[in-house]
């Protein structure tokens, strides 16, 4: 845009500082000063005599006027100062013109500018800025509901999804620093290339607000990663799906659920960041069901399961046993069936409860079954506090629940390997393999109840390990 050499305002009527400020225009119009006013909404309203229409806003958004009235010094056809609203000193001395404004107040706010109001703003973007969508566009045919479209084209769960226009891919990807064109990695089973634009259309697709996708963003990182091997998980017979555990300051400042209903529906936050995951796996790498997603039952948790722990607890945070502090933000992704409830509300001591636990993590898979899938104990706030008040850590409580689930080696029988039953004899053998118990904490105040979460039968090198995420904006 090449600019006016001079003095560049820029105002609209529905201002009432901008209406304020119009006998100071005109004033400074009359000192000989070159003047160039630009008006968003009404082109007769400032009172001097070069006036430019910009209702189309495209001067507006190569100024990045985001308040009204906004005076600009032009020199050398380069912007030289600005002033924003009306301060009587800034505007004299930007102006040069000493009595400026004498008979007005000495400040008064400006308003927002119609360009950078919420919807104009990503037009204004897409029209005059350097962006554009890199993935193919789609045409929805004339008279045809976007909505109803989008199921047409296979892009759903099931539900309703919303419409990935231009202007919704663009303001999703305000929310990150990250290039639209970085390759995050090939999404199985299709390995098609996942950039941070595809996952955003999906993150649109999934409901989520702009602020989600960092969030996203490292939970699909963690998808790819080999050690979660998300290729396998689609491809088996078994119930699970991505789960998602949100740590860190972030899970606040998205408003997500960690207490009542955790694992339940009811928070966009909790509900969109796991569905977008899900809709990534199923539109960029093809995971579809009775496709390439050969669960035999799969779970209500396949529509996008996330929630974040509770960290106002003694014990020792997710991401903290994973490595990271708790100023960092991350996610840990497991892959994890339906959740069962483990009910005890006699127990209090934390032996007790162990064994109330143990019991219920021993039939996990076939009650004669060893080294099957790991599982999450989602500790809930009353069962938490008996292992508070006896001084428990999270680790005293994974030791002896590891201890309390072994099974005895004559009663091994469905699903162990014979070698490992045979090895066991009388003795007792382990039901979990190490680190194969992750215990967190959520969960409302009233119930003694914790949840168990089972994950994929096949874990380790040949199958599945939990990967974890910082979240990068």
């Amino acid at each position: 845009m090449q600019l006016p050499e001079g003095l560049i305002a820029v105002v609209k009527q529905d201002c009432p500082t901008c209406v304020l400020v119009d006998p100071v225009l005109k004033a400074i119009e009359a000192s000989g000063a070159a003047l160039t006013v630009y008006v968003q909404d009404e082109p007769d309203f400032p009172s001097t005599r070069r006036v430019v229409d910009d209702r189309d806003l495209e001067a507006s958004y190569r100024l990045r006027i985001e308040t009204v009235p906004t005076l600009i010094k032009v020199e050398g056809g380069r912007e030289a100062a600005r002033v924003v609203g009306w301060e009587r000193d800034e505007w004299r001395a930007l102006t040069g013109l000493p009595s400026l404004g004498e008979s007005l107040p000495g400040y008064r706010p400006g308003c927002g500018s119609l360009a950078v109001q919420p919807g104009i703003a990503e037009r204004l973007a897409l029209k005059y800025g350097d962006f554009a969508v890199r993935s193919r566009e789609v045409e929805v045919p004339a008279l045809t509901d976007s909505i109803e479209y989008c199921y047409e084209r296979g892009w759903s769960d099931g539900l309703p999804v919303v419409p990935p226009s231009a202007e919704r891919i663009y303001r999703m990807l305000q929310a990150t620093r990250r290039a639209p064109d970085e390759v995050l990695g090939r999404m199985p089973p299709l390995l098609t290339e996942c950039t941070v634009e595809k996952v955003a259309i999906n993150a649109v697709l999934a409901g989520c607000k702009p602020e989600y996708l960092p969030t996203v963003l490292a939970a699909v990182e963690a998808a790819l990663d080999p050690a979660f091997c998300l290729h396998g998980l689609l491809a088996t017979t078994w119930f699970s799906g991505p789960m998602i555990i949100v740590n860190g300051p972030l899970r606040k400042a998205l408003g997500m659920n960690w207490a009542g209903n955790v694992l339940g529906q009811g928070n966009r936050a909790n509900a969109t960041i796991g569905r977008a995951l899900q809709l990534a796996v199923r539109n960029i790498g093809g995971g579809k069901p009775q496709e390439t997603d050969m669960s035999t039952f799969g779970h209500p948790g396949k529509f996008g399961f996330c929630f974040a722990e509770d960290e106002d607890t003694p014990w020792t945070t997710l991401a903290e046993d994973r490595g990271l502090s708790r100023a960092q933000s991350s996610v840990t992704l497991f892959s994890a069936d339906g959740p069962l409830g483990c009910a005890d509300q006699k127990s209090r001591t934390p032996e007790a409860l162990v064994y109330s636990l143990a019991g219920s993590l021993r039939g996990l898979n076939h009650v004669d079954m060893i080294n099957g899938a790991d599982a999450v104990v989602v500790i809930g706030p009353e069962h938490g506090r008996v292992f508070d008040q006896a001084g428990w850590s999270k680790a005293d409580a994974t030791a002896a629940l590891h201890e309390a689930t072994r099974i005895k080696g004559v009663d091994l029988g469905m699903g162990t390997a014979p070698g490992a039953a045979g090895q066991a004899g009388d003795g007792l053998a382990a039901k979990f393999r190490a680190g194969g118990l992750t215990l967190v904490r959520a969960g409302g105040q009233a119930g003694m109840f914790s949840a168990i979460i089972p994950g994929w039968l096949v874990k380790g090198e040949l199958g599945t390990d939990p990967v974890t995420r910082e979240i990068r904006a």
